[in-house]
């Protein structure tokens, strides 16, 4: 509902031009909305794509790639991730925590290397990343999480991603699901 309200104001700002496309009036740069002490999205980004080019279980060298699209209307840049796993049969596979990294772009087609921190809960089977140098908006950034190696059972894994805007208090913004799914080789 209040997305649509945004819409509907900013709507009511457009004058078209001639043949062109309608133009803002009088418009600003966007910027973060602050509600009650919170720092919130203006536009949030809206999915995340996970993509792992190593599927089987036990596998080592894999990343988990997680990439968010931060809209040109977001506001305010990209504070951090929480990443949850919520399913999979292997609660204790670990990761190599110092080895994360995060950079412009999409995996194969990295750009430039964003500075990353990242927190891992082994009992949460939670991450909490921040970015100290926020992506900024229209920006398409991708965080690498190495496991040491894939879990050692099949299943279909997936965890919680939120976005968190740059700012105090952020207000997480729900992405969805990134869904791994890891599979048993067999050898006749």
């Amino acid at each position: 509902m209040r997305r649509f309200l945004l819409r509907s104001a900013v709507a009511a700002s457009l004058i078209p031009l001639g043949l062109g496309a309608p133009v803002l009036v009088g418009s600003q740069p966007a910027v973060a909305v602050e509600l009650q002490g919170q720092t919130w999205f203006r536009t949030p980004p809206w999915q995340v794509i996970f993509t792992n080019y190593y599927s089987d279980v036990n596998q080592v060298g894999g990343e988990y790639y997680f990439t968010v699209t931060l809209p040109e209307q977001a506001g305010v840049g990209l504070g951090g991730l929480t990443i949850t796993q919520t399913r999979g049969v292997d609660r204790g596979f670990n990761f190599d925590v110092a080895a994360s990294r995060a950079f412009l772009g999409r995996p194969r087609h990295e750009g430039a290397s964003v500075p990353v921190q990242v927190r891992f809960d082994g009992d949460q089977r939670r991450f909490q990343i921040s970015f100290p140098e926020p992506p900024q908006p229209g920006a398409t950034v991708t965080l690498a999480l190495k496991p040491w190696m894939n879990p050692n059972q099949s299943d279909t894994y997936m965890f919680a991603v939120e976005a968190l805007p740059a700012g105090p208090n952020p207000a997480a913004a729900p992405l969805g699901y990134a869904t791994m799914q890891i599979y048993s080789y067999f050898r006749f």
